[in-house]
């Protein structure tokens, strides 16, 4: 069966494998009068479980994203660990909806635009590698933000940011500022554990749409494919209440 892996995993997709690989046949054939049998089988094993985690890791599946213009897709694959509303000042310039996605070693690594969207800025930030499951680690750890700009109505300002965990030394970011990207086009990854967050205003521009959180505490979401929140009309008199 072909696994289909990312281009965002060169070179550790070619060199871990081929370096485990190379330990297996070591062990294989440069243990076998020092060992007995089943400490060679067992170490083998071993091996080939660590060979097929690195290929699993870096696999890239095909899918089918929501068309929907009045949703926002999950950026990664992974658990909510956090829901909550913060200040986002550098690039929403106000009140925000921050959901946190925590990605084990065992999910798709693939970070996908969760809509529509203008990638109005990049911003890379070093930092620390705390536990990426700790809300704190998106204001602590090494981080990628993107600030894009809906192209669908209402055109919102949002923030995907990238975060690196305890594991994770390596943010790939494969988009840059003036980029139009489609709803769940894939622009980088982050490899061996991580967390993604996505910021959306906590009130939209248009006062004819109101934000409502599609997900909870605990939730696994998909990349591209589940919708983290929604943007629904607002009945007509509490528009014309609040103007």
């Amino acid at each position: 069966m072909k696994i289909p892996l990312t281009k965002y995993g060169f070179p550790q997709v070619v060199v871990f494998p081929a370096a485990v690989f190379t330990a297996m046949i070591v062990v294989g054939l440069g243990t076998m009068t020092l060992l007995p049998g089943w400490a060679i089988v067992s170490i083998e094993a071993v091996l080939a479980a660590v060979l097929i985690w690195v290929l699993m890791f870096f696999r890239d599946p095909t899918r089918r994203c929501p068309a929907e213009s009045n949703l926002l897709l999950a950026p990664a694959d992974g658990q909510i660990t956090d829901i909550e509303s913060v200040e986002e000042n550098d690039f929403i310039a106000g009140p925000a909806l921050r959901i946190g996605i925590f990605l084990s070693i065992f999910n798709v690594h693939i970070n996908r635009a969760p809509c529509k969207a203008r990638v109005e800025t990049v911003t890379y930030r070093q930092g620390k590698y705390i536990n990426a499951m700790n809300p704190q680690s998106g204001r602590i750890n090494e981080s990628n933000n993107l600030g894009m700009v809906r192209t669908d109505s209402p055109q919102d300002r949002l923030v995907v940011r990238q975060i690196s965990g305890a594991i994770a030394r390596r943010i790939v970011c494969a988009t840059a500022e003036g980029r139009e990207l489609a709803g769940g086009e894939k622009f980088g990854m982050i490899k061996f554990g991580s967390r993604t967050e996505l910021y959306v205003p906590v009130s939209s521009r248009d006062t004819q749409y109101e934000i409502k959180c599609l997900v909870r505490i605990g939730d696994k979401v998909k990349a591209g494919l589940t919708p983290l929140v929604k943007y629904e009309i607002r009945d007509t008199d509490d528009v014309e209440t609040e103007n």
